[in-house]
């Protein structure tokens, strides 16, 4: 009994997964801890340098835009360059700029940092760290354990995100209650801590082996095989060579017009254009609507209405992470019921719902209940999305398409902090939150429209499969 419950929310999966597998959750652990304790103060921390809401704002989305260049560049050319490389790069980056933001206090010194460096403005990813796991974890791990690793993935990041904003919460709380030390400087020690945290994350990835790269499984068959002669099965599939050069060319010129040039994806089959372009669309739609009401600006506008304190805020965003990450063990299991595509929108549908509706009251418990009710159905249909994308995308473009959706959701993201930054400084930063939910009702719509049957696919793939076993046997 015991080993079924666990074999259902993935525990036994991530168990045997290789170490390359773990080192990547730890890495995503870390990372995000950094990223949850930076964000809970990021907003106060500029505002408290004297920078005005509206600027605030244009921070952020020059922030996105800095992160749309150098992702951008580093995931299209990952599996050229090494995804250990990146990683390694990337987390350099992250050092780099939290030492800067617990020095420095200049504007445009902070702005450089934040647009060159690794710095999150909204609490969710940034860089090019997670295009490259993803990819590197479909690359690594069997079909059947995907789901569970990539829910494994997704629930230890956003356990980092509650353990940072909590720990952020209650040092700020120390050090300005009980060391009597001014806001600011409290919050240089927290962007030095994120320097610290970026080496950790360093360490974490020269832990990896040659295995996360693009070419391992090819350098596995050669070795197999031997470089200077054919392999034992050659002869057998080799015995009438004619044959066999006639039906490659036939191969070639069949594969030769199915294959169309993408921008920035030259290569990709005409049969995934539809796919990649909608993802494109829905996922832009999602992510603009997402940074409208950033996990920044949701700390900020309690931080205000509600007069917290750093520790109470701390423990409240804290304690809803916590509940996210215990949500997602529950979607592992109901998209191998359901499909990736359903759980996906039945769970977050809700979740924009109580988005739209998070600034409406004007008492904090029943603002805590829209904030909480959001929190147990947000982030569920994280790693079914990331186990769809693995499965639907073509493996040797993974990692490009991949890295290319997320520059494509941090582009139609970068400019929404700037409007809230506007409505804001008006005294209407609720707008936002409104415009924000219904947007991502718009996304989760559309994704049921566009790839809801794509359920019934696989399903139909799967008992296929299993008839094919038992006419075997």
């Amino acid at each position: 009994m015991l080993h079924r419950i666990l074999q259902e929310v993935g525990l036994v999966a991530l168990f045997h997964s290789p170490l390359d597998s773990k080192l990547l959750c730890a890495q995503r652990f870390v990372r995000l801890f950094a990223y949850g304790g930076s964000t809970l103060i990021l907003a106060s921390y500029l505002s408290a340098l004297d920078i005005s809401d509206d600027r605030i704002g244009l921070f952020m989305t020059l922030t996105l835009v800095g992160d749309v260049v150098i992702s951008f560049l580093l995931t299209l050319f990952a599996d050229a360059l090494g995804r250990k490389a990146v990683l390694l790069l990337g987390s350099g980056m992250m050092c780099a700029s939290g030492v800067v933001f617990g020095l420095c206090g200049n504007y445009w010194a902070l702005l450089a940092a934040a647009i060159f460096g690794v710095i999150s403005p909204n609490g969710n990813e940034i860089g090019p760290f997670r295009a490259v796991e993803e990819s590197t974890i479909a690359h690594i791990t069997p079909k059947e354990n995907m789901s569970d690793i990539f829910a494994w993935y997704s629930l230890i990041g956003t356990a980092g995100t509650a353990l940072g904003m909590m720990v952020c919460g209650w040092l700020m709380s120390i050090l300005q209650e009980t060391q009597n030390w001014e806001f600011v400087a409290a919050c240089r020690v927290v962007f030095l801590l994120y320097a610290a945290v970026g080496a950790v994350k360093f360490a974490l990835t020269m832990g990896l082996s040659s295995n996360v790269e693009a070419d391992s499984k090819n350098k596995k068959q050669q070795q197999q095989n031997g470089n200077n002669g054919p392999s034992e099965t050659e002869p057998l599939l080799g015995s009438n060579n004619g044959q066999n050069q006639e039906q490659e060319q036939q191969q070639d010129e069949v594969e030769i017009p199915n294959r169309r040039s993408i921008p920035f994806l030259p290569g990709v089959e005409s049969q995934f254009i539809g796919l990649v372009t909608s993802l494109f669309l829905l996922f832009a739609l999602d992510s603009f609507g997402s940074a409208l009401a950033s996990l920044s600006w949701i700390t900020y506008y309690f931080r205000r209405k509600f007069d917290m304190s750093d520790g109470e805020l701390g423990s409240l965003f804290s304690g809803t992470s916590i509940i996210q990450a215990i949500s997602m063990l529950l979607a592992s299991s109901i998209a191998k019921r359901f499909g990736n595509v359903k759980t996906m929108v039945f769970t977050h549908l809700p979740s924009s719902v109580f988005l739209a509706l998070m600034p409406i009251p004007s008492s904090f418990p029943i603002a805590m209940i829209f904030l909480v009710g959001r929190a147990c159905l947000q982030n569920m249909d994280v790693a079914p999305r990331s186990a769809f994308l693995a499965s639907a995308l073509p493996a040797e473009q993974r990692t490009a398409i991949m890295g290319t959706i997320n520059v494509v959701k941090t582009t139609s993201s970068s400019l929404a902090p700037v409007l809230t930054g506007i409505l804001s400084s008006r005294g209407a930063l609720w707008v936002s939150f409104l415009a924000a939910g219904c947007l991502k009702i718009g996304y989760d719509l559309g994704m049921l429209i566009t790839f809801g049957g794509m359920d019934k696919e696989q399903h139909k793939k799967q008992q296929a499969a299993v008839r094919d076993e038992e006419d075997q046997n």
